[in-house]
């Protein structure tokens, strides 16, 4: 069976663009290629494969929008559980395409649950801090708020290490202030890529977070 290849125009990268050739595929077909970024067989089953799955997780969004919301209630957190579920879907090496349906039913349901359980400890956690503050209202200081947010923050940093090579990278980047497009173009990697990392790294830190905060 003839296999298409195809080619994704090289921008600007550096002092020049990458340059422009067409070849003759097999097949007898014009094939247009770039100096600097040749396509190989290994990359264009790589895209179509990413592309097919992004297809097939996003007919199931609607589905699983309204699964979320009947479990979490506010819209917001139905968004951040269903997208968190449709990237760990694509992502999934080992994916069975002929059974994303009941897989991204699984996996938001575990999310929803992973959220109401941060919920409701970040709330316990809330009780506590403001029974401490009417017992001794000098506890409840901006000062020491801020100095705790920095503490949180310094403790957050070496955590970072334990992460992904593209998810720590995503992440100090964005920590740095820019934001996913810029982060995108300063690695070099797509859009969706580098949406996907940080998403990934921001639920890995917040996990962390929330596994130290329970101790």
């Amino acid at each position: 069976m003839e296999r298409a290849h195809e080619c994704v125009k090289v921008f600007d990268t550096g002092p020049a663009e990458g340059v422009l050739t067409t070849t003759t595929s097999p097949a007898g077909a014009a094939v247009t290629r770039t100096s600097s970024d040749t396509c190989t067989d290994a990359t264009f089953t790589e895209k179509y494969r990413d592309h097919r799955r992004w297809a097939l997780v996003l007919a199931e969004r609607e589905r699983l929008l309204r699964l979320a919301k009947g479990r979490l209630g506010r819209s917001a957190d139905a968004e951040d559980c269903v997208q968190e579920a449709m990237i760990r879907a694509v992502t999934f090496e080992a994916l069975d395409e002929s059974r994303v349906a009941a897989l991204l039913t699984t996996i938001t349901l575990r999310l929803c649950v992973d959220h109401q359980r941060g919920t409701q400890r970040d709330r316990r956690l809330a009780d506590r801090a403001h029974l401490l503050h009417r017992n001794d209202p000098g506890t409840g200081s901006e000062v020491e708020h801020r100095t705790c947010e920095r503490a949180a923050g310094a403790w957050l940093l070496t955590q970072v290490p334990a992460l992904g090579r593209r998810e720590r990278e995503v992440l100090l980047a964005r920590a740095r202030g820019l934001s996913t497009a810029e982060t995108a173009t300063a690695l070099r990697i797509t859009y969706k890529s580098a949406e996907s990392a940080f998403t990934r790294a921001r639920s890995r830190m917040r996990s962390v977070y929330h596994e130290e905060m329970a101790r």
